[in-house]
């Protein structure tokens, strides 16, 4: 009779025993898998914790300079606002017909408009995060809103105050009793109402209420159709419907600043106009193309390489699965790398 050969140590290192008995139910391997994992967490101790908070300061030291650059530009957009006078455009009795619309209450007050542009789109991405827990999708998300927003803002405000051009309600602004008067000489109006609505007066382009829409609310579109690989060329209509909502909203703060008398048409084309452009310029800066294959991820996780992907322990599905979802946070942790198909666990 052909005697068996001796059986061979298994090159696979030995998982640590564990007290723990086989589960009835389930295959013996996957009992084998499951207390190796346990083992290796086990020696790794501590260091297996990856918080939050570990890996958001981590992102927040290496992105300081943008944080400290976003500051700067909200205070000059605070100086632009409150400091500085615009231009006070010639207006004279010959065309004062022109801007004698209702001084109409806004139908979208101006604080609204950042609940809008940001509160609404940090809204989905807190959505996001909390489903896939990607903390560097989500810095990356909430930094370059915030930069598309803010520099919107600025750009708008220094072309308002630069142009000075005259809002349609221009003449009850000047006029708040109705009485018109000129000076003599270059029969120029000379106003009687209060100085900051006389120079609110004077902010009529580019509309701010449309371009900051048009901003926070068309960088979210652009994350929508990123994450939901719109252009993946599988005809899914229920895709562009949602990417195509907040282009609409936006639409709709335009369309309430003509009804209320706020802003001519061209105004609020203007703004759109600007503001898209910005979110489109700032998207792309933090994130690849809509167009691309690898939309759903910043552009942090392509330095990596397409088949190198990362994820924090602690992030990790239940069952360690290949899959093709973006990496999480890079913090402080144990990493799960995955390259050509073979997983290893390194700190």
């Amino acid at each position: 009779m052909r005697s068996r050969s001796p059986s061979l140590p298994s090159a696979r290192p030995e998982a640590p025993i564990s007290s723990a008995s086989p589960s009835p139910g389930k295959p013996e391997s996957d009992n084998v898998t499951s207390m190796e994992d346990r083992g290796i967490l086990q020696d790794i101790g501590e260091e297996v914790i990856c918080t939050l908070r570990a890996a958001s300061y981590k992102l927040f030291r290496f992105h300081l300079h943008d944080w400290l650059a976003l500051i700067a530009l909200a205070v000059i957009y605070g100086i632009l606002n409150s400091v500085i006078n615009p231009f006070y455009r010639y207006v004279g009795s010959p065309i004062i017909q022109d801007y004698k619309y209702p001084l109409k209450p806004n139908t979208i007050p101006g604080l609204a408009v950042p609940v809008i542009a940001i509160g609404i789109p940090l809204v989905i991405f807190i959505i996001y995060f909390l489903y896939m827990k990607d903390i560097t999708d989500l810095h990356h998300a909430i930094l370059g809103l915030l930069f598309t927003v803010v520099i919107s803002a600025v750009i708008t405000e220094a072309i308002k105050n630069a142009l000075g051009w005259p809002r349609p309600n221009f003449f009850w602004r000047c006029f708040p009793d109705g009485i018109e008067r000129y000076n003599n000489d270059t029969f120029e109006v000379q106003c009687t109402g209060e100085q900051s609505v006389i120079k609110e007066g004077h902010k009529s382009f580019p509309s701010g209420h449309t371009s900051g829409s048009f901003a926070g609310l068309g960088f979210l579109s652009l994350y929508l159709a990123g994450k939901l690989q719109m252009f993946d060329r599988r005809g899914h209509v229920a895709k562009l419907i949602i990417v195509v909502l907040p282009l609409i909203g936006a639409l709709l703060v335009g369309l309430s600043r003509v009804d209320d008398y706020w802003h001519h048409w061209n105004d609020v084309f203007g703004g759109a106009i600007l503001g898209l452009t910005m979110a489109i310029l700032c998207y792309h800066h933090f994130f690849p193309s809509v167009f691309s294959d690898k939309s759903t991820g910043p552009h942090s996780y392509l330095q990596i390489g397409n088949n190198f992907k990362l994820s924090c322990c602690s992030w990790v599905p239940r069952r360690r699965q290949h899959s093709d979802r973006p990496p999480a946070g890079n913090g402080r942790c144990i990493l799960f790398f995955v390259f050509a198909g073979q997983e290893m666990v390194v700190q």
